[in-house]
């Protein structure tokens, strides 16, 4: 199975995938579907958009592996149940439990969230040797992904009160998670409040998932939007247009060091040089406990082709396409949280949030 295709089958009822949220209609990136063959997870196969909405039913872990290198489905929420129900058909059929954790989270390195889904079902699986149970995991992480988008949308919806136009990077919303979104969660949770909001969407390098992705998915829920490449973006910090950056974030440090899309630590230099407020927004989940700082965090490369991709362009010319950057905690003003907003130092301040939320783990 190539890391480009698997055999998943398109659906095609867009109506009845989608689901209320307020005022607008919200995607379900991820969801499962029981059936008679045991079920599959049908996603968005994001690779398409937005040229066409397309669903697919994905029924085993290669499938969903493939899927997930791909990009057909993303987001840091979105792949940790995806990578949960992975588990699942990988055990179903014939993997052991080791076998099917290592090829799972191999899929892609970055996103702790895939190692926390993954390491959720496995938790289940193992009390019983039932991949239902996986399947069960896989569907918890979908519920409470959705409830905390939602507090992070009325956590961060205060804290950027003040704050009307917003420049967010790459993909955060309904289309990278189970529920609203975490950084576009705060924007959609705005707008329902009536507060007045403008988003500038960064293109975000590769593969445009700012434009591909994030300003369709606000365009088709009614929110303002303006793109913008990602060398712009400095100049639009510098020009005073911009009151706050918000972005997402696929893992997070102990430290608060924070791993994202390429070009996000560019944007918190240029905001911090212009004065203008860079928030994270993420669940606990995106924190890793095991990350003292951005040393410990790995950073994945996509191919080279992803960037060469201009008409008559050498395809044989070297590249370094990292997919993630580090931004030091010191640039960020503050992460928002389902348990509000923590501050530095954050080594404190995540400590405390994970003592307030109960949990030693994600």
């Amino acid at each position: 199975m190539s890391d480009s295709t698997f055999a998943g089958q398109t659906a095609v009822n867009d109506a009845a995938n989608n689901v209320g949220h307020g005022d607008g209609v919200t995607l379900r990136s991820v969801r499962w579907l029981d059936g008679n063959d045991g079920g599959s997870l049908r996603i968005i196969d994001q690779r398409l958009l937005p040229g066409s909405l397309e669903y697919r039913d994905l029924n085993t872990a290669d499938d969903i592996i493939a899927a997930i290198r791909s990009l057909a489905v993303r987001g840091a929420n979105s792949i940790g149940a995806a990578g949960a129900f992975a588990y699942a058909f990988a055990v179903r059929d014939g993997l052991s439990a080791d076998e099917a954790f290592n090829k799972v989270v191999e899929a892609r390195p970055t996103a702790v969230a895939l190692i926390h889904g993954v390491q959720q079902a496995a938790d289940e699986y193992g009390a019983n040797a039932d991949w239902r149970d996986a399947v069960s995991a896989g569907n918890s992480i979908i519920e409470k992904d959705a409830e905390e988008c939602r507090r992070i949308g009325e956590v961060g919806s205060v804290e950027l009160a003040d704050a009307s136009h917003i420049m967010t990077h790459c993909n955060t919303g309904i289309l990278a998670t189970a529920g609203i979104g975490t950084a576009l969660g705060v924007i959609y949770t705005k707008q329902a409040q009536g507060q007045e909001v403008h988003v500038y969407s960064t293109e975000t390098r590769p593969l445009r998932q700012g434009l591909r992705l994030t300003a369709w998915e606000l365009h088709r829920n009614g929110v303002d939007v303006t793109a913008l490449v990602d060398g712009a973006a400095p100049a639009a910090l510098h020009a005073g247009i911009v009151d706050a950056v918000i972005v997402g974030a696929d893992r997070i440090a102990r430290n608060g060091d924070t791993a994202n899309k390429i070009g996000t630590y560019g944007l918190a230099v240029a905001a911090h040089e212009n004065g203008i407020p860079f928030y994270v927004a993420a669940p606990l989940s995106a924190i890793d406990l095991d990350a003292a700082d951005a040393r410990d965090i790995p950073i994945e490369f996509r191919a080279g082709g992803e960037i060469l991709d201009a008409p008559g362009v050498d395809q044989s010319l070297p590249t370094w396409n990292p997919s993630f950057d580090v931004t030091p905690a010191e640039l960020i003003t503050g992460i928002i949280t389902p348990e509000g907003v923590l501050r530095a130092p954050y080594e404190t301040s995540i400590a405390k949030a994970f003592g307030s939320s109960g949990q030693t783990r994600p």
